[in-house]
């Protein structure tokens, strides 16, 4: 497979979306991922609509280029088998509570012994030095311990809510991709494996007090925490004459353009409030109403090309509709049809990265629960009769058909 992962064996031992998503996100990158299921098979099979059963719509997205072997690893046989394929792989990833993986017989201890120059990397819901490291963790609950309930209450109506999407869940998982090629890199000049963790609330902490901190940086504290800008309640996308649009007028030059192209010469030089970005940003309230004011009073399209006329950044606001026409996104072909072998014409996103020395290239639709457990046997070995005996037993589950 193409793309500068190409050759890295990874087992996927994830369920939900945190782990899914960092190791599509290395299927995406060219490794070879191969997706260990519980004979039930991955719980997002089941969210959203689909046209068969276990093939829902979420799970086609975030699990595109893996193959899947569906072991019950409870089965002291489904151990073995995983066991062996963790001889071959370079890199394991999980998101079960480590108490479960030692239970299995599965912790890093035991795959180290089988292979020494393994990256075993566990997603965690905490960092496994304090007591909260035995929990269950899942995005909601991250979401709201790490603040951003709180900030979203403070910028609206007072009451905590999450954002609409799992974001604590994509962005533990892109560090965790980082993490896992950081320590491929470390393997490369050590020759040996190692541990990693990656915890989704010190995470998720560190992601959101990177703006928030604030005057909380210093000892004593110099203001109660937060930035100011990002707080304010007219952030927000500008209501115009017939809808909304997205714009930041950020820097001194980006100030003086629009002020020129909105009629307004001296502003900045006459009104302190305006004067600098410092200025700006302990005005910000004052200044995002104003703002908000003279944006009802062109349409859309009108503000779209003068803010792109005056080079200033612009953007209209989306729905789950309109994205799809999108003229940068239908020129770069961001948006894909392929056919799934069991579900049809389906909507497929383009890789989002690109690299100009090991391209990526297509990879093969989301697999059916099982759809490869008999050809991963027969790759590590196992014979015709063996696999035969594993399926038999429920130690092995293969796509039925």
């Amino acid at each position: 497979m193409p793309g500068p992962l190409a050759g890295i064996r990874v087992l996927d031992l994830t369920t939900v979306l945190v782990g899914p998503y960092c190791t599509q996100l290395l299927a995406e990158m060219g490794a070879e991922v191969t997706k260990v299921e519980a004979p039930e098979g991955d719980m997002v099979r089941l969210i959203g609509p689909g046209r068969s059963p276990g093939m829902g719509g979420m799970f086609l997205t975030i699990n595109r280029g893996k193959r899947s072997i569906a072991l019950d690893l409870k089965r002291p046989e489904a151990r073995g088998v995983l066991l062996r394929l963790a001889e071959a792989a370079d890199v394991l990833v999980t998101n079960i509570r480590p108490a479960a993986m030692a239970r299995l017989g599965l912790d890093y201890p035991a795959l180290r012994a089988v292979n020494p120059r393994l990256v075993y990397a566990a997603v965690l819901g905490y960092g496994q030095g304090g007591p909260y490291a035995p929990r269950p963790a899942y995005d909601d609950l991250m979401q709201g311990a790490s603040g951003i309930a709180h900030l979203q209450a403070r910028t609206g109506d007072g009451t905590p809510r999450y954002a609409p999407l799992a974001m604590a869940d994509r962005i533990t998982g892109l560090a965790a991709v980082g993490v896992i090629n950081a320590a491929l890199v470390h393997r490369e000049r050590a020759g040996e494996g190692q541990l990693v963790e990656v915890p989704m609330f010190e995470t998720m902490l560190n992601f959101v007090l990177g703006d928030h901190l604030g005057g909380k940086t210093f000892d004593p504290p110099l203001d109660a925490g937060g930035y100011g800008r990002l707080l304010s309640p007219d952030r927000r996308p500008y209501r115009t004459r017939d809808g909304h649009v997205c714009t930041m007028i950020y820097n001194d030059r980006q100030w003086r353009a629009f002020c020129a192209a909105v009629g307004w010469p001296d502003l900045v030089s006459t009104d302190p409030r305006f004067a600098s970005h410092a200025t700006r940003t302990r005005h910000i309230d004052e200044v995002l109403a104003m703002l908000a004011e003279e944006f009802r009073k062109r349409s859309t399209a009108e503000w779209m090309d003068l803010l792109t006329t005056a080079d200033l950044p612009v953007m209209p606001v989306h729905t789950l509709d309109s994205i799809f026409e999108d003229p940068h996104l239908l020129a770069t072909g961001f948006f894909g049809r392929e056919e799934h072998p069991s579900e049809g014409p389906i909507t497929r996103m383009a890789v989002p990265f690109t690299f100009s020395a090991s391209p990526t290239g297509d990879r093969a639709p989301a697999p059916r629960l099982g759809e490869h457990s008999a050809a991963i046997l027969r790759e590590a070995g196992y014979s015709e009769p063996e696999i035969a005996t594993l399926l038999k037993s429920g130690a092995v589950r293969a796509e039925a058909g």
